[in-house]
């Protein structure tokens, strides 16, 4: 069968290039996209790592008949420069996710009379604009075909995870109540209809979850919301018959999934379409009927779900108190696992494994939030690391071992990362873990204008280590959503961000703070809390918004060089863990916990 010969990714490559030699194509994009240009793929829509072999999240291939590349930023570069390795595939460097410099090297390699394709149907309308004015009217762009579907034999089918009513003690607001107030955002722009495609918006708007995409409790759909109905777009099966007369008694009515297309080309003539350029393809964007006026806005629900309501807030800091407790019981057996010398070898998978089930056990856990990052030593240099059978390190001798993880829980989800010393550690490692504590702490205690771009941020929590000559290559916090997926916008304090108006800090915007420090080849700090935006009072100079910290664990003193902290740097600290002991000490008081909870007291004691 073709799969025995093309079983790796140059023979996958071949494979590719003589299809694209039938259809006449001189170079093929791949990116990591759906048809909702989603984060975390379904199997179905990973074309790039079956290709590749490159597993991180972020990347775009490129091949040609003499070339192959993969775009990919820092976060990623290690990582990309080992699965890579042996494939013939370049991996090019850029500075952030978000760059498009794949586009640059095309529009600069391609000749006249040749033919670029991308599958229009994952293509965000955004690059395919951007690939149109690159290539120029010289080099043809088709978007029309998926070369995929001729060289990928066992291509995995659709999910089909059937999909869920969001619980109602936790939506603050009805599917009706959030479908008038994006008629109204409509009407706002002038806009009789409005199509959306990503799928956390959807499940928002709807208050419905699903598992089609690992670590999301989101489902595969697609949505038009007319003047007095809307439609989800959905595959068959998926819905229950009770969930789906739910709907249609609330004016939602249910089509196939397939259908999308053809509604948007029956639109009545004279409707005005609001579309998000960013948030949707390009093949969706085609098949708008001509007649259709188009008015194009960030989605309406994008902004709403970013601002969290006080009811969704208290459920969110119950869901952090489950999780902080689950810490407790990991971080304990974790503690008393490394200093038993009679213990069986302790690898990063088996910490991945240990931490999930102490998770499983707590209220309202539905799954992970994303693949846990366990990265001992090196492997804690690899931003997105993510240990497997080839790589899997033991955890013994001396060193950090950086611990990135997080839950969706019914109530909230949740992301954190601490680090924790094995062994003796050295004034190295305490002087770059306590740098990057200060950096956390800078940013945890800011106080800004309400309404500031949220990339403006992002040089508050740098300073301490541009102030050492130190840099880290991401961003130091990403928004997070309710029960939705754990990157969210539109708020981003990153520095490779633009400060657009949509990304203004809001009241009730839920976003982390992750500064780092990454030595390759020896060792990764990072530490990252979730915190919420509150009011901080209003003065001559208008109103103001500050952090309410929402994780609950404590930070590992064990690794902080105190003549480094300030007074005052140390006194949040103490205030933190303070809070941390008050708020997760009455969930552990059962016997079976009284090693959590005398690991929770000695790890939250002053400095």
């Amino acid at each position: 069968m073709q799969t025995s010969v093309h079983s790796n990714p140059a023979s996958r490559l071949t494979l590719l290039r003589a299809a694209m030699r039938a259809q006449h194509i001189d170079a093929l994009i791949v990116p990591s996209a759906d048809p909702h240009l989603s984060e975390y793929l379904p199997a179905r829509w990973q074309g790039r790592e079956w290709l590749s072999g490159f597993t991180g999240s972020v990347g775009t291939l490129v091949v040609t008949q003499d070339f192959a590349g993969v775009w990919t930023d820092g976060r990623y570069w290690e990582q990309a420069e080992d699965e890579l390795s042996g494939s013939g595939i370049v991996l090019k460097k850029i500075p952030s996710g978000a760059s498009v410099l794949y586009i640059d090297w095309l529009g600069e390699t391609m000749q006249p009379g040749q033919t670029v394709a991308v599958d229009g149907a994952v293509l965000g309308l955004a690059n395919a604009r951007l690939l149109q004015q690159v290539l120029g009217e010289q080099v043809t762009l088709r978007t029309d075909t998926d070369v995929l579907q001729a060289v990928w034999p066992e291509r995995p089918a659709m999910p089909a995870a059937p999909v869920v009513e969001h619980a109602a003690a936790y939506p603050s607001l009805s599917r009706i109540e959030k479908l008038a107030a994006l008629r109204a955002s409509m009407a706002a722009h002038g806009a009789s209809h409005h199509v959306i495609s990503t799928l956390d918006d959807i499940a928002y708007l709807f208050n419905l979850r699903g598992a089609d995409v690992s670590y999301n409790p989101v489902f595969l759909a697609h949505a038009l919301v007319g003047p007095e109905r809307a439609t989800l777009f959905v595959a068959d099966g998926k819905l229950p018959a009770a969930l789906r007369a739910t709907l249609e008694s609330e004016s939602v009515d249910v089509a196939a999934y397939d259908r999308t297309a053809a509604a948007l080309a029956a639109l009545p003539a004279g409707a005005t379409l609001l579309l998000d350029p960013r948030r949707i393809t390009f093949g969706t964007r085609q098949a708008v009927a001509e007649g259709v006026r188009v008015v194009e806005a960030i989605n309406p629900s994008t902004l709403a779900k970013s601002r969290k309501t006080d009811s969704e807030a208290a459920h969110v800091r119950a869901a952090m108190q489950q999780d902080g407790a689950a810490l407790c019981e990991f971080f304990s057996w974790l503690d008393s696992t490394l200093a038993d010398p009679q213990r069986a070898p302790l690898t990063e998978i088996g910490v991945d494994e240990h931490l999930t089930a102490c998770r499983a056990r707590r209220a309202g856990f539905v799954s992970p939030s994303f693949g846990t990052i366990a990265g001992f030593n090196a492997h804690g240099a690899i931003m997105h690391y993510h240990a497997h059978a080839g790589s899997d390190a033991t955890i013994e001798g001396d060193g950090l071992l950086l611990i990135d993880s997080g839950g969706q829980y019914l109530g909230g989800t949740t992301d954190i990362t601490r680090v924790v010393p094995v062994g003796t550690i050295t004034a190295e490692h305490k002087r770059d873990f306590t740098l990057v504590l200060r950096s956390m702490i800078a940013l945890s205690r800011a106080q800004f204008p309400r309404g500031v771009k949220s990339p403006m941020l992002d040089a508050i929590a740098r300073a301490p280590l541009w102030a050492e000559g130190i840099d880290f290559g991401h961003g130091t916090g990403h928004g997070v959503g309710f029960f939705l997926n754990v990157h969210e916008g539109p708020q981003s304090i990153s520095q490779s961000a633009m400060p657009e108006p949509q990304t203004a800090m809001e009241i009730g915007m839920i976003t982390s703070i992750e500064p780092g420090i990454y030595r390759p080849g020896q060792w990764g700090i990072r530490i990252e809390n979730l915190v919420l935006n509150v009011p901080a009072g209003t003065t001559q100079f208008g109103e103001f918004l500050r952090f309410e910290t929402l994780t609950l664990c404590p930070i590992d003193t064990r690794c902080v060089e105190r003549s480094l902290l300030r007074d005052d740097e140390a006194a949040w600290l103490n205030d933190y863990h303070a809070t941390v002991c008050a708020r997760l000490a009455p969930l552990l008081a059962a016997p079976a916990d009284a090693p959590a909870l005398a690991w929770l007291e000695q790890r939250t004691g002053a400095i």
